[in-house]
């Protein structure tokens, strides 16, 4: 109704209308270079991260035997290296909280703001608390998979699609074993059954568990979308764009406005063709002619 009202005060057709105001907010939508350049950010980011972790863990006795992780506890030494990586891991995500209005809006974007609210409480719990080795655990899982999104993102901006899924393939093995297998063994076992052969429950085991089974949740829902995403890629060998977390809502909105203005422009034609029939069938309408030089008639 006030698209109506608009154009006919306007004296404009309301497709018209419509059309200026879906270019105005295309207008606002972030522009490719933008998302290209957040991509390398976080990408520069992970790639930092992950490394440092492996670096700071590799000679650390929980890395490979995960009961140590309860070793001594809580009577655990803070060491510089691991207090200098829980600071970079959270500021990072401190910042992603921060620049979250400035920032390309994601499809999914509500299970990102858990996701981030999740894993800073997370964070600063498991340092109060003391669960500095199964915090360290559970940021590097979570970057070993995230180093291979970013640059996925990457090459799909840069159009280079054969790059773009092999990474892709690349990550969805990566994130499904890091996330579903991993994860559940290493840190949820090992929170939730370990732990209780050292201490008794007390308030921060309750609290941890929980945080660590929103985040697995969390990972189930984005591993449907994932494995969801290689059973079409094997099937059709291209992936569905509106699958991907990468895809921002404005993109949703303007699908969804060429599937209404599709729809609207094969009812307009259809109308047409039915009153066009309606009069050939019903009543006959004088045909006009055109008289020629030679005495014939022509129907126009």
């Amino acid at each position: 109704g006030e698209l109506i009202n608009l154009a006919k005060q306007c004296d404009l057709p309301v497709r018209t209308v419509e059309r200026w105001f879906r270019r105005r907010r295309n207008a606002a939508r972030p522009s490719l270079s933008k998302k290209f350049c957040e991509a390398c950010w976080r990408f520069i980011f992970y790639i930092i991260a992950f490394f440092t972790g492996l670096a700071v863990l590799y000679d650390k006795p929980w890395l490979w035997d995960h009961r140590e992780c309860w070793t001594g506890y809580p009577q655990q030494p803070l060491q510089p290296a691991l207090f200098w990586y829980y600071l970079l891991e959270l500021s990072f995500y401190c910042s992603l909280v921060f620049t979250l209005p400035f920032d390309v809006k994601r499809k999914d974007f509500k299970e990102q703001i858990i996701h981030h609210a999740a894993t800073i409480f997370l964070i600063s719990f498991s340092y109060c608390a003391n669960y500095i080795r199964i915090g360290t655990l559970v940021m590097v899982i979570h970057d070993a998979s995230d180093c291979f999104l970013e640059p996925t993102k990457i090459f799909n901006y840069m159009k280079w699609k054969k790059t773009c899924n092999c990474l892709f393939m690349i990550f969805s093995a990566v994130f499904l074993i890091s996330r579903l297998v991993v994860y559940p063994y290493t840190v949820l076992y090992n929170t939730y059954y370990y732990s209780m052969e050292i201490f008794q429950p007390f308030f921060g085991y309750y609290f941890v568990n929980v945080l660590l089974m929103t985040l697995q949740l969390l990972h189930v829902f984005w591993s449907c979308l994932i494995i969801h995403m290689v059973y079409k890629f094997i099937l059709q060998g291209t992936m569905e764009k509106d699958m991907r977390s990468d895809t921002d809502e404005s993109d949703k909105d303007e699908e969804t406005e060429k599937i209404k203005e599709k729809k609207n422009g094969i009812t307009h034609f259809s109308s047409i063709t039915s009153t066009n029939c309606i009069q050939r069938n019903g009543s006959q309408q004088p045909s006009n002619r055109i008289h020629l030089t030679n005495g014939h008639a022509k129907d126009r």
